[in-house]
């Protein structure tokens, strides 16, 4: 599990590689919400994660609920199509702005 935090423009960019499961969840939560407790702009860069359990879906619900107590906007980046399939099944991309590309996104929070 490797998670990388980087700032452009007042954006904070966070990307995480490998599968977040059951076993990894709890190291990507302590990670990430620490990185995230003041942050109005988010992206998160899933291109890198092949799956991703509910524990992981957990996971994102708490970083979504992090960044939302602060009226701040988070955007999700590469999900794969199983991903993508098991948030749209749970009702869980009704919180989460999906885009294909950083640059995309990047662009959707500068403006």
């Amino acid at each position: 599990m490797q998670i990388e935090s980087t700032i452009q423009n007042d954006i904070t960019i966070i990307t995480v590689a490998g599968d977040i499961d059951s076993r990894s969840a709890s190291t990507v939560q302590d990670q990430i919400i620490p990185m995230t407790i003041d942050v109005k702009k988010l992206i998160l860069d899933l291109s890198k994660v092949d799956y991703m359990s509910s524990a992981g879906l957990r996971v994102l619900l708490l970083l979504y609920r992090q960044v939302a107590s602060h009226k701040g906007q988070i955007i999700l980046v590469g999900l794969s199509p199983a991903i993508l399939d098991t948030m749209s099944v749970t009702g869980f991309l009704k919180f989460f702005t999906v885009m294909d590309k950083i640059e995309a996104a990047m662009t959707a929070l500068q403006g």
